[in-house]
């Protein structure tokens, strides 16, 4: 399965999952040395094109820094793709999610 593809709402329970993932090194701190680098992996996947690529950065370097994983970054990029950004593939998975 590929999670470019996963419909709408698919793709905000799989990025609230690993939202919550990103939480786990508030309990054990050694898990960021391998969830920084797999989160910014995932949301390339997730999001496909620059958006995604500059996502992924961002989640990188959110995940690696000590003290700042409380901030949703695959929740803020759900967001953002399916309300704030006016990229054509946006429009038309909203359009499908309204249809089904």
């Amino acid at each position: 399965m590929s999670l470019e593809k996963l419909s709408k709402s698919k793709k905000l329970v799989v990025g609230l999952f690993f939202d919550a993932m990103g939480y786990v090194s508030y309990i054990f701190p050694p898990f960021d040395f391998v969830w920084a680098p797999l989160s910014a992996y995932l949301m390339s996947k997730m999001y496909a094109g620059r958006k995604g690529k500059i996502a992924a950065a961002f989640s990188f370097v959110e995940e690696a820094l000590p003290f700042v994983d409380i901030i949703p970054s695959f929740s803020i990029m759900w967001f953002y793709t399916f309300y704030l950004s006016t990229d054509e593939k946006s429009v038309e998975l909203i359009e499908e999610e309204k249809k089904e």
